[in-house]
């Protein structure tokens, strides 16, 4: 019999959701370990709300199963579950100051905590997320970034086993959203409190998460860790979801894909059939000349995109039919850059091209 410390904090099997005759989420199998920081990553309609919600008890499954701590409860209430949620828009009480906003989940416990026991939490939760002093605040009073750790306090105040994030930082900043990740990531090491977080965002769910579920078309494409996403995508899908990459399809010829006539990437494998590759930009190098043992595709500048810590080409290959590549350079070497309208030699190793299943 498997520990507590090996029984998954949460569980689909099989689970699905339909309304009608929309397919919202379908036969989901996914096992969520303790203490991780797992998100569900995908485009507006791949399920991956569904999924939370089904897990939060705000949806109950057409079919399959949910479990929490090794127990069923497909149609066990929110408020019976030990599950706590963050919403997109937070839905904070607006007649509440920041310390009633906090308190209310203690408030609704049987039996309820005394004063004293309700007040010290609160104290102990405004410290958590670097809010001390804020507690008589109204929450108009507070910006975006202090509602959500407002939010997040009242979510784990209770002491969730686990605590599911519905894209709280889609209404920050780019600045802002950067910090939170990084508070976030803090809080719930520090807390020791599984995160499950919805986002469409492919940054954020690389930053944060030790393992990302990418899903397309209510269905679980690939879960891995970030690094397994990104250097090993199962598909197409989900190497142009996870990262930036250009992709090329063409022959198998002679251990090599052949895409008009120019040899891109090495494909072992049976000749004659047809194959795509993934190739990330980092791999792409830019040259005056062609280089020895690579791959060298001339190539037109297009455009040039300063980008402070590096700098991206989009360049332009008309043998492929305008066929575009992205290629990030470190800080301009010693060659000076290349200006837009020059020719140039865009060159990688074969190897780096990774083959993917159609």
């Amino acid at each position: 019999m498997n520990s507590d410390s090996e029984t998954p904090i949460a569980e689909l099997r099989g689970t699905s959701k339909h309304y009608g005759a929309v397919v919202a989420a379908q036969e989901l199998d996914l096992s969520i370990r303790r203490g991780e920081f797992l998100s569900f990553l995908g485009p507006s309609g791949c399920g991956k709300t569904t999924a939370l919600r089904m897990l939060a008890g705000f949806e109950t499954p057409t079919s399959g199963e949910v479990l929490l701590d090794g127990q069923r409860v497909n149609h066990l209430p929110p408020h019976q579950r030990p599950v706590n949620m963050v919403f997109q828009h937070y839905a904070l009480f607006p007649h509440m100051t920041v310390a009633e906003n906090i308190a209310y989940g203690l408030r609704q416990r049987r039996p309820q905590p005394d004063k004293a026991g309700i007040a010290e939490a609160v104290e102990r939760m405004l410290e958590t997320v670097r809010l001390p002093g804020f507690g008589n605040r109204r929450i108009w009073e507070m910006s975006g970034g202090q509602q959500q750790r407002v939010a997040l306090a009242r979510a784990i105040v209770n002491q969730p086993k686990l605590l599911l994030l519905d894209e709280p930082m889609a209404a920050l900043d780019k600045k802002l959203r950067r910090d939170m990740q990084i508070e976030l990531q803090s809080l719930q090491r520090q807390l020791g409190i599984t995160f499950v977080l919805v986002t469409h965002d492919q940054e954020e769910a690389l930053s944060m998460s030790d393992r990302i579920c990418i899903m397309q078309g209510g269905r679980i494409v690939q879960v891995g860790t970030p690094r397994e996403l990104y250097d090993r995508p199962l598909n197409r899908y989900v190497a142009d979801f996870v990262g930036k990459s250009n992709f090329f399809s063409g022959i198998v010829q002679d251990g090599a894909l052949v895409v008009e006539g120019l040899r891109v990437a090495a494909a072992p494998g049976a000749g004659g059939t047809g194959a795509t590759a993934s190739l990330r930009p980092e791999q792409i190098a830019l040259s005056r000349a062609p280089v020895e043992g690579m791959v060298n595709l001339p190539v037109r500048i297009e455009a040039r995109i300063f980008l402070g810590e590096h700098t991206e080409y989009l360049v332009r290959h008309d043998r492929l039919g305008g066929f575009l590549i992205l290629v990030p350079r470190q800080a301009e070497a010693a060659e000076g850059g290349f200006e837009p309208g020059a020719e140039a030699h865009a060159n990688w190793r074969a190897e780096a091209a990774l083959i993917l299943a159609e």
